[in-house]
């Protein structure tokens, strides 16, 4: 291929084969390839209209449709979807072949701009937490021109995606992407306001997002062979193996070809479509690996990363590997998590987070710093509601993700800089350090100004906030969202303030120097520096009257608390109803994981675990009536050793009973609460309790008898 041809997708099957500038965002009908494809007015007017917030004119739409389809059919593609993200938190999409009548008998290609900015699907089937009735199956999906429309590709074809919000008839958001764009609106809006005050001018702020995606690789075969991976997504049985991350030699470790091999296949499927895929390694846990993004637009963003977890699975399957997204797919090693990196840029690309080399001097970064704070202490319990579902349960404050108590990690030298702020004290100007490594042939090293504190929830990494509490399987739509709304209205309440002082005749610097004090004043029980997983923060957050929702079923019921509601209702992000509607989803998604999960356990344990072991305890029985007919006297210690084990395996088939009995009876509660705190507490608890047992019996069992993979197996290095 020469350079200055145009570059088709399904050209590259290689990483390595070109410049990925090259070929970046070949498969996205984005700007560059809308300047080349459109009529130069209509490529106007849809700027133009991108940039108002205004709807196209159906002749816009018209000519950006034929466009589209001409390149999409240039490209191999035979049908087109909307691709939406509804409150499931996967995204769907309905196929459309680009044919229609001419005359009888005859088919064209065609496509519309009516088709490219609204589908029908049927709304009946998905999520709607009561906004839509089973009869009311219309639904609509919208073309989101902010996000541009990318092929995927397929062995046997190509199909265009569109990526769309999802309402129901009479407007009603019935997905995660309309109250993210609705929030982003909101935070710029203010954001805008704020920058009014400051010397830098921007005509548009937009939130920023790098969420890096942790997983686990296991060999399909054997993850096939267990039913707990194939329903539920994780081992709900499994003894630990004899290494497990003790030795911390998988982190940063050297990646073995086969790994390699899937995650170059997945980097070169997301710079195809866009993805600005960046960072690639070995986490803690065996088999357990990272994908880090480069910073975009939080909606393009959110976007991306539900395309990078469809591509993560695809990929894995045509080399051999089962993709885990479980927040906790084994015990007794670290889970997986996203941590979601936010910050705010304007529309300059000029980062409202960045302090500068003389943060203490920086009034508006300091500004929008304090504006964070407001947020997460006073809606840092939302935070924790916006992550709380079954799965993430197992991996928040288990001394190895963030704990369930929100709080703001800053570093010394931002916590020095409040601290003086709120005294009414200068801070004092510092200046960027050098490291000394003693060693000539090394160049200095210029130190940052914040450490990390991988026990925080909600940490200042230089120039971001990272959110560590996000589910690597969650799509990251909502959590953004909440962000968002928070941050949107610390700084509506920062902006009156901000409005007054400087009516009252205060300077500029003045009047933003006592806002941000009251900002900083106000916020200091939400400033935490120290260990997280300690169980003296438990207690102190307490005392500081900081929101500790240990588990889903406490964190659903702070969706309920006006201050929830109000902070999205006054912004416009969401309604009383839509909101309603999501927690009721909530409530039924976590029900109905803990269902599956354990209705899984049992039929895993009464035809398939528990017979295993009574082929071995008979096995074994035999084995010691053979010697004692042989005159061979069995020791005491093999006849203990049976005894404990037919000891256990009664107790297993007591437990089970128990699991049955608790899903029984919380299946037969009705009312939402009553039901989820069912689910959450005598299911969840049974569950473990024959997990316990039934992990006892695998390292008493012959390894031939054992009838699925065990963890050793699973993970064991992929070679």
């Amino acid at each position: 291929m020469t350079t200055g041809q145009t570059v088709k997708g399904t050209d590259i099957r290689r990483l390595d084969q070109m410049k990925a500038s090259r070929y970046f965002g070949c498969n996205t009908f984005n700007e560059r390839t809308m300047r080349e494809c459109l009529p130069r007015e209509v490529f106007k007017a849809l700027r133009a209209s991108l940039r108002r917030g205004e709807p196209l004119a159906p002749e816009t739409a018209q000519g950006v449709a034929q466009a589209m389809m001409a390149w999409a059919l240039e490209h191999g593609a035979t049908h087109f979807t909307h691709w939406f993200l509804p409150m499931t938190g996967a995204t769907a999409e309905k196929h459309d072949a680009f044919i229609g009548w001419d005359e009888p008998g005859v088919v064209i290609e065609k496509f519309s701009g009516a088709q490219l900015i609204q589908g029908e699907p049927d709304a009946s089937s998905f999520p709607s937490g009561g906004l839509r009735a089973t009869f009311e199956a219309r639904g609509y999906t919208v073309w989101d021109a902010t996000s541009p429309a990318f092929l995927m590709e397929n062995p046997l074809g190509t199909t265009l995606c569109i990526p769309t919000a999802f309402v129901g008839y009479h407007g009603e958001a019935l997905d995660n992407k309309l109250p993210l764009l609705r929030s982003m609106e909101a935070v710029g809006k203010a954001a805008l306001h704020a920058l009014g005050h400051f010397e830098r001018k921007a005509t548009a702020v937009i939130p920023q997002c790098g969420p890096e995606q942790e997983y686990f690789l296991v060999d399909l075969e054997l993850a096939r062979q267990r039913p707990d991976l194939t329903f539920a997504n994780r081992t709900l049985q499994g003894a630990r193996p004899p290494k497990g991350q003790e030795l911390e030699d998988h982190y940063f470790g050297s990646i073995k070809e086969r790994v390699l091999g899937f995650m170059q296949e997945v980097e070169l499927a997301c710079f195809k479509l866009g993805i600005p895929a960046k960072t690639r390694h070995n986490e803690v846990a065996p088999n357990q690996f990272e994908l880090a993004p480069i910073y975009e637009p939080a909606n393009l963003a959110s976007d991306h990363n539900q395309l990078l977890m469809e591509i993560l699975k695809g990929v894995g399957e045509r080399h051999g590997l089962a993709v885990l997204l479980h927040e906790k797919p084994f015990a007794g090693i670290n889970g997986s998590g996203k941590h979601v990196n936010w910050s705010m840029a304007t529309d300059e690309g000029h980062n409202l987070l960045d302090p500068g080399r003389t943060p203490a001097e920086n009034l508006q970064f300091l500004y929008f710093l304090g504006a964070v704070l407001k947020a997460i202490h006073r809606h840092g319990g939302l935070l924790r509601a916006a992550i709380a579902f079954a799965g993430n349960d197992h991996r928040l404050g288990a001394n190895e993700a963030p704990p369930a108590i929100m709080s703001v990690y800053l570093g010394t030298q931002l916590s020095a800089i409040l601290d003086a702020i709120e005294r009414g004290d200068v801070a004092e100007a510092t200046e960027k350090q050098l490291l000394d490594l003693r060693l000539g042939s090394l160049p200095a090293l210029e130190k940052d100004a914040t450490d990390r504190n991988r026990t925080s929830p909600f940490a200042f990494t230089g120039n971001k906030f990272e959110f560590r509490a996000v589910g690597s399987s969650q799509a990251i739509a909502f959590p953004l969202t909440v962000i968002n709304a928070a941050v949107a209205e610390a700084l509506d309440a920062m902006n009156v303030r901000m409005d007054e002082e400087m009516a009252a005749g205060k300077p500029t610097r003045a009047a933003a120097m006592a806002v941000i004090r009251e900002a900083v004043t106000a916020t200091r029980a939400i400033r935490f520096e120290g260990n997280g997983y300690a169980e003296a923060w438990a207690q102190e957050a307490e005392r500081r009257g900081l929101p500790h929702a240990r588990d889903t079923v406490a964190a659903l019921r702070i969706w309920e608390e006006p201050a929830s509601q109000e902070v999205f209702a006054r912004a416009g992000i969401l309604t009383r109803e839509e909101l309603e509607a999501r927690v009721h989803i909530r409530h039924e998604q976590y029900q109905k994981a803990i269902a599956i999960e354990a209705q899984v356990l049992r039929e895993m344990a009464e035809t398939l675990l528990l017979p295993a072991v009574m082929d071995d305890l008979a096995a074994r029985a035999d084995a010691l009536a053979k010697l004692a007919a042989a005159g061979v006297p069995a020791p005491e210690s093999l006849r203990a050793a049976l005894a404990t084990q037919a000891r256990l395996a009664g107790v297993a088939q007591d437990r089970l009973a128990a699991l049955k009995e608790a899903m029984v009876a919380a299946d037969a509660r009705e009312d939402l609460h009553a039901r989820t705190e069912a689910f959450g507490g005598p299911v969840r608890h049974a569950q473990e309790l024959l997990r316990d047992v039934l992990d006892q019996l695998e390292k008493d069992c012959a390894a031939s008898r054992w009838p699925i993979p065990v963890y050793r197996e699973l993970l064991a290095p992929l070679i």
